[in-house]
């Protein structure tokens, strides 16, 4: 279920560290984050994508109630939904890099597929 890590921050940070990171995955489609964060934001990326399967005002309304760039809610809904069309889940994929050199977190690359 999405949401229920807490990535030692308190709501609002979090919230707002999520959405500034799926609009980039969305953006990019690919980032370099930690494992626990790269887990968070696979599960939420996926279920954005899921609602953009069927482009309708509701579905477009709530993309743009949690993503944070305009062009990324039209790339969403225009170019990266319909490629997955004929697939149901396992949008992203989340490779394990090693720890990080600071403090020895585990990192992973998060990607679309």
């Amino acid at each position: 279920m999405p949401g229920t890590r807490k990535l030692g921050r308190e709501t609002a940070h979090r919230t707002a560290m999520l959405r500034g990171m799926v609009t980039f995955l969305l953006e990019n489609g690919k980032i370099e984050t930690t494992v626990t964060r790269a887990k968070e934001v696979s599960a939420m990326t996926e279920k954005f994508i899921t609602i953009a399967k069927e482009e309708n005002l509701h579905n477009k309304r709530l993309a743009l109630a949690f993503i944070t760039k305009e062009d990324v809610v039209t790339k969403l809904f225009k170019e990266i939904a319909p490629k997955y069309a004929e697939r149901n889940g396992g949008y992203t994929r989340i490779t394990k890099l090693g720890p990080r050199r600071g403090d020895a977190a585990e990192m992973a690359i998060i990607e679309l597929i």
